[in-house]
Formats: structure tokens, C-alpha cells, sequence
């Protein structure tokens, strides 16, 4: 049987995989277009790049996957003829075999629904894949290496704009992330102070913003930053000062985005440093208290040193997901104002909104899986590198 099944696995990755992993290589020779059958043309199909490489890609998991098999069947018969020669007892299934055979299931499907999609985005980026000559069915698409990072680093039109939307993405991360971090902290300890009655009715009060569905937030939020019909310039003019250009201006879209962020971002951070406080033995305030200790003395030695080691890890993933918050930009400004310095790109527009832009309204497709990557790359290593020396990890391996 075991026989039969590996020579099926053969037949299928040669009969039948094979071609679709040729047409990963060549993605095809000819485009939609016209054949002449007699005296009239006929509109013929041709090759789909983008579908020869997503079937090229599925067919090279599968093949892998056979692979996979087939040397843990060698493995498990190499260690099986082992026990046969020493003598020794030949067990069938163990138990340790069987959590790994329900996970069998998630694995494939992590595999097929979330690594070949990464996998396909990846190879676009060393393609020419990119309106207006190279968008299927009409068009073949290319492989053409490294010439889209090129062009995204040394062509003026791009890099400028790569370089100068990188700049922004990096500054409203470390904002949107301190603000929001260090606010929760000052909420959650005025909250928490001794004196301060009524404790669960301001703990409901500063969580109803992160309640309500952000997007419902944030629409509210950009009618109310309106320069012309909003009512916070009504105010200002009710007083006889005049408006901002809340989300008109490069400025002022930039610090209403984050102040914004805030309203949105600080609860998150209150609700777990409350949750943080109450973990905190009271033996030592009170051995500082005891020696004298100030409430600044307690705060820098006791309090802040607990909630940073606790919440380190939330801090990067917090910054990792400012760099990547789509929502607040896209739905606040849009990525607006625009700007002729950039290409296809506003001047609150983050990494992850201009590549958006890229896909659906440019049809950059190339570009955009080139800044997919380089988010990527950069996202990894900076979470890499700060948490590998958090105080939170270098315990935690002591520990194991």
C-alpha cells in the first residue's frame, strides 16, 4: 500500500504538477489576443500570469509537502530496521503521534491559506507586474529580479516618496505608541489612588472610546475636524478665533491623527496597567514608606519598573501594529493632504495605506509587494532586537 501511494505521489508531481511548476518559470508565452480563423479574428486567451504563478506556487507546496512525507517515512523505516537488528520490541502508534496527527489539519491549513499567500506576495515584488503594459489577461507579466527594489531606491519619482512616507511611518509609530503607553499609565494610576471615589464609574467612562467600533470613532472624529462644517472650528469661531485646518494641513493632520490615536489607544493601555496594579505587592510601599521613599521615589523604583517588565512585550507588539494601523490613517485623512512631492502618496499616508493606494487604485502591484517586504523585514527585526533584550525575556530564558 505504502508501495502504491508513493508511486501515485510520483506520477501526480510528474503528470500532473509539473507543468503548472514550468509555468511558475516561463508564466506563460502569450497573452490574450487575436487569431485569425478564416476571414474573421477570434479573441483567444492565452496565458494568465498571475494564475500560473498562484497555481506554480500551490503546486511547489504540494510537492513539498510530499517530500515532507516521504523522508519521515524513510526516517521512521530507517529507525524501525534499527530496533529490528538490536533485537528490541516494534510498537505501532505512540502517543506522542497523535497530537501531531490532529495537527496534521490546522498545519495544511496554515500552509495553503496563510504561507502561500505570503509566499505569492513575495514573488510579485521580482516581477514587472504593473499597470499600464504588464496587467493580465491582455499582458504577460515578467520576472525581472531585483529591478523593482531598484527602482524603489534610486528612481527619484519613488524613492523620494518611499523614503520621505518611511520617515512619517517611524515617527507616528514611536508617537502613537508613547502617547498612547505612557497615557494609560497616568490614567490608570489616577484612577487607582487612594481618595479617588467612584473608582468603577471613571474605569467605565475611560473605556467607552475603545467600546465603541473604532471606525464609528473615527468617522465622527473627521467630521468633527471639518475646517469648513465642523463643530470644533464652530467653537473657535463662536469666540471669535478662527479654525484650524485640522486634516488640510500637513501639520495639523499629522497632530490631529495622533491626538486622535489617543483617544482611541489609551484605554487599552489603562485597562491592563490597572489590571498590572493590583499584582503589585502592598509590602512594598509600605517597606518604602517605612524608608522614608517620596511618591516619585516609589513610582521610578516599585511601580514603573513592574509595569515595564510585565508590559514589554505589549509595547513592541504595540509599535509593530502603529507602524501597520491602516485604520486611523485611511478612515481620519485618507493619507491627505496630497502633496506633488510624492507619487501617489498624501502626507499622513503611512507605509501600509500607500501600499494599498499602490494595489487598488494604481495597480503598482510590483512596488507594493517590494514595500510589503521591506515592512516586513523591518517590522521582524526591530520586534527581534528590542525583545530579545527586555529584562521580561532575558528572565524568562534564566528560567528555562
Amino acid at each position: 500500500m505504502l508501495l502504491l501511494t508513493h508511486a501515485a505521489g510520483i506520477y501526480i508531481v510528474a503528470a500532473q504538477l509539473f507543468p503548472y511548476l514550468e509555468g511558475l518559470m516561463t508564466l506563460g508565452d502569450k497573452g490574450r489576443h487575436f487569431e485569425k480563423k478564416g476571414k474573421i479574428s477570434v479573441m483567444v486567451e492565452g496565458d494568465h500570469s498571475i494564475f500560473m504563478m498562484i497555481h506554480g506556487v500551490l503546486a511547489a507546496l504540494v510537492v513539498l509537502v510530499f517530500l515532507l512525507i516521504y523522508i519521515l517515512n524513510i526516517r521512521d523505516a530507517y529507525r524501525v530496521g534499527l530496533r529490528i537488528q538490536q533485537g528490541k520490541e516494534i510498537h505501532g502508534l505512540k502517543n506522542d503521534v497523535f497530537p501531531w496527527l490532529l495537527l496534521a489539519l490546522p498545519f495544511l491549513g496554515v500552509l495553503f491559506f496563510t504561507v502561500m499567500p505570503i509566499i505569492f506576495t513575495s514573488l510579485i515584488a521580482f516581477t514587472n507586474y504593473a499597470s499600464p503594459n504588464h496587467i493580465p489577461p491582455k499582458n504577460l507579466v515578467d520576472w525581472v529580479g531585483f529591478a523593482t527594489f531598484h527602482k524603489l531606491f534610486n528612481l527619484n519619482v519613488w524613492s523620494n516618496t518611499f523614503f520621505g512616507v518611511l520617515t512619517w511611518t517611524i515617527i507616528w509609530a514611536i508617537l502613537a505608541t508613547v502617547t498612547c503607553y505612557f497615557g494609560g499609565i497616568l490614567v490608570a494610576l489616577l484612577v487607582n489612588q487612594k481618595g479617588i471615589k467612584f473608582k468603577g464609574f471613571w474605569r467605565m467612562l475611560f473605556i467607552i472610546p475603545y467600546a465603541i467600533p473604532q471606525f464609528v470613532s473615527l468617522l465622527i472624529m473627521k467630521n468633527m475636524l471639518n475646517e469648513k462644517f465642523g463643530p470644533i472650528n464652530a467653537y473657535f469661531r463662536a469666540f471669535g478665533l478662527e479654525g484650524l485646518p485640522w486634516l488640510n494641513d500637513p501639520f495639523w493632520a499629522k497632530f490631529s491623527v495622533v491626538v486622535v490615536n489617543m483617544w482611541i489607544g489609551i484605554p487599552v493601555s489603562m485597562v491592563l496597567v490597572m489590571g498590572i496594579l493590583t499584582n503589585i505587592s502592598k509590602d512594598l510601599y509600605e517597606a518604602a514608606d517605612v524608608d522614608g521613599a517620596s511618591a516619585w521615589m516609589k513610582f521610578r523604583n516599585i511601580t514603573m519598573p513592574y509595569i515595564l517588565f510585565a508590559t514589554a512585550p505589549l509595547l513592541i507588539t504595540q509599535f509593530t501594529g502603529n507602524i501597520n494601523n491602516f485604520n486611523v490613517i485611511f478612515l481620519l485623512t485618507g493619507g491627505n493632504p496630497a502633496t506633488m512631492d510624492y507619487n501617489n502618496a498624501g502626507r499622513t499616508d503611512l507605509l501600509v495605506t500607500w501600499l494599498y493606494k499602490l494595489t487598488l487604485d494604481f495597480n503598482q502591484y510590483n512596488i507594493a509587494a517590494a514595500v510589503s517586504i521591506l515592512i516586513f523585514l523591518f517590522i521582524a527585526t526591530m520586534a527581534i532586537l528590542v525583545y530579545t533584550r527586555t529584562k521580561s525575556f532575558k528572565e524568562e530564558d534564566m528560567i528555562q
